[in-house]
């Protein structure tokens, strides 16, 4: 059962919002339980100090503890500044409970909680992969009687749509399983995936959560904006799914044609290249072939703060040109591998010779020379006028401001 509700011009007060989490998480599973919130970090869009005041009334105030993790997946590690801002709390709140980090980076966070077999795992992926796959999991998980995930969902690059089981896989999970998946994102390709509810990366990690022993509700948000347009409670498939339906009318622009040069304007909350290619996933359908896409990010000057190094040195290509060429990259985790192919876009690399469908150009604070190192294109973000090239759609010019959350598709005609 989903207790919710939500449409593409609904606006949810704090009453609504409020009753629909206490008909949505029955109170038996709760009262005097330990209750785990997985939440995003702060490169989603989502009004998390409202629902953590709502959660810190229900179920807080009879559950025998309600903590808070950021599931960062390999995001860089929040400060404790940093969470207090996050989830909107003071200093008499947060006594009452705990406020962490998914520390993907130790491996004593993890605990090995079950195995997919070959077999299951090469029909899931259509054959794609095919080898089995232990399923790490933060171990803290396994602390807490109840698990509430807390997440808005958008069209998504890797599993169709965010939310539901992604807050686990790759949230607070790690090892191969997680690489694996992310490759499989890649070798499907973005433009095949993304705004996807049925997707073979989505059955694979609902696969692995099925594995998760501890009871999960899922809390499922579509937001626009500052505005919660809907709010789903209830099993993680079936929350996640509703979600994702709105979402579909409120993250989905379509456009009668392709452009020749798309603008996309990346928000502050993407403070390096490893999400501000989130700008690129959502606005490469509408790019004609042989266009150009700019993410403007002049705040930008890092590629990764957590992979940063290796990407300086493989650079960013089409997932052919690693096909072509696996012994090159085999030390190289093949998440790293699959945000290069999906920054880079669809492309082939025959004969050596490497041709992506577009081209990709940065103008943010990384230099011409960094550029040039990981095979992006170069503008200067100071010369850049992008006032000058706003309404220009007849032209085949298009920018899109706080870019990277709504997904710009060609409309089919139908």
């Amino acid at each position: 059962m989903v207790t919710g509700k939500g449409s593409y011009d609904a606006v949810l007060a704090d009453e609504e919002i409020g009753k629909i989490l206490k008909e949505g998480i029955d109170e038996s599973s709760v009262r005097g339980k330990r209750v785990l919130v997985l939440t995003p970090d702060g490169t989603r869009t989502a009004p998390l100090p409202l629902m953590t005041r709502l959660l810190f009334t229900y179920p807080g105030e009879i559950a025998s503890r309600l903590d808070f993790m950021a599931a960062v997946g390999t995001h860089r590690q929040l400060s404790k500044e940093e969470l207090c801002r996050l989830y909107g709390i003071g200093g008499e709140e947060r006594a009452g409970s705990s406020f962490l980090n998914h520390r993907w980076d130790r491996p004593d966070t993890f605990m090995k909680i079950g195995t997919i077999a070959e077999r299951e795992v090469a029909r899931i992926s259509e054959g794609l992969l095919t080898k089995k796959m232990d399923i790490l999991l933060n171990r803290a998980v396994y602390d807490y009687d109840l698990v509430l995930v807390l997440g808005p969902v958008f069209p998504h690059e890797l599993v169709g749509f965010s939310g539901g089981n992604k807050y686990f896989f790759p949230g607070v999970s790690g090892g191969e399983f997680m690489h694996s998946f992310h490759w499989l994102g890649a070798l499907v390709g973005c433009m095949g995936i993304i705004g996807k509810k049925h997707t073979a990366t989505r059955a694979l990690i609902d696969r692995a959560a099925s594995l998760i022993e501890p009871r999960k509700i899922c809390i499922s948000m579509v937001v626009d904006g500052n505005i919660l347009r809907g709010l789903f409670v209830g099993s993680m498939e079936e929350s996640w799914e509703k979600a994702a339906d709105l979402s579909e009318t409120v993250h989905v622009m379509h456009v009668k044609r392709p452009y020749r040069l798309v603008i996309g304007v990346a928000p502050p909350m993407y403070d390096e290249l490893w999400t501000a290619g989130k700008v690129m996933y959502k606005l490469e359908p509408v790019v004609e072939d042989g266009g150009e896409l700019v993410i403007y990010a002049p705040h930008i000057d890092t590629v990764s703060h957590t992979w940063g190094d290796l990407l300086s040195r493989i650079g960013y290509h089409v997932r052919d040109y690693y096909l072509a060429q696996a012994g090159r990259f085999c030390d190289v985790p093949k998440a790293v591998l699959a945000h290069s192919a999906l920054v880079k876009g669809a492309g082939t690399y025959v004969n050596g010779k490497e041709r992506p469908r577009i081209r990709v150009t940065l103008a943010s604070g990384l230099s011409e020379k960094e550029c040039g190192r990981l095979d992006l294109g170069y503008r200067d973000p100071g010369k850049l006028d992008i006032e000058r090239y706003r309404d220009k759609e007849k032209e085949g010019v298009l920018v899109v401001d706080n870019a990277g959350e709504t997904l710009y598709r060609l409309d089919s005609g139908d």
